[in-house]
């Protein structure tokens, strides 16, 4: 699905401004080769910009910060994902206090490659 040229814009920048617990998560992804999953990093969908998304498995991750457990943010993120759902698209999203554990990238990537298993099913 093609995004507006705003869309674009918004993702280009979001790029060069990715929070600690996305570059940690985009640098694993990136060395996590050996599953021939490809991500894309601040991806353009519609109106909304994925922090990751891999489009063999129709699979987008989501970095959740503090800021998702606002209850306006929270309900924005459902509409969101029911939107990407009826895309096809399965939603995953991850608590960036995950990432940042010790050994939390490990167990981050496990459960990102079984989410991709089961969206190819």
């Amino acid at each position: 699905m093609r995004a507006p040229v705003l869309t674009f814009k918004r993702a280009r920048a979001l790029r060069r401004t990715m929070t600690p617990p996305e570059v940690l998560l985009w640098q694993a992804l990136r060395r996590n080769r050996r599953t021939g999953l490809r991500f894309r990093r601040q991806h353009p969908i519609g109106p909304y910009v994925l922090d990751f998304f891999c489009a063999s498995a129709n699979l987008a991750v989501e970095v959740d910060g503090a800021t998702h457990d606002y209850q306006e943010r929270s309900r924005r993120d459902v509409l969101r994902d029911v939107w990407l759902r009826n895309r096809g698209i399965r939603v995953l999203r991850i608590r960036a206090e995950e990432l940042l554990r010790k050994d939390g990238i490990g167990e981050v990537l496990l459960c990102i490659e079984q989410a991709a298993v089961r969206s190819r099913r």
